[in-house]
């Protein structure tokens, strides 16, 4: 299992990610707000500006400092690795 830092200190599971949006539509800081009085938001941004919202696939809204295309560009890299990996073995 591959994990993405995703901002200070902070990992997810690359594999659990489904999407990456940015904060700023309506559309989406009304998901962030829903999350939020369900209880299904994680704030790992430590105070300073979201940049991110990730989406995971048990609907967990995950709020980072870091930029979207800097998270995506991890997650890439990520996925890429694997299959170095696996082409090396073989």
């Amino acid at each position: 299992m591959k994990f993405i830092n995703i901002g200070s200190g902070n990992m997810v599971a690359a594999g659990r990610v489904v999407a990456l949006a940015s904060p700023d539509s309506a559309p989406i800081k009304r998901l962030v707000s829903e999350a939020k009085e369900e209880g299904r938001v994680i704030d790992v941004s430590c105070g300073r500006r979201t940049r991110t919202v990730i989406f995971t696939d048990s609907d967990h809204l995950i709020l980072s400092a870091i930029r979207a295309e800097t998270i995506s560009n991890r997650l890439y890299d990520s996925e890429g690795g694997e299959d170095e990996e696996l082409d090396e073995e073989e």
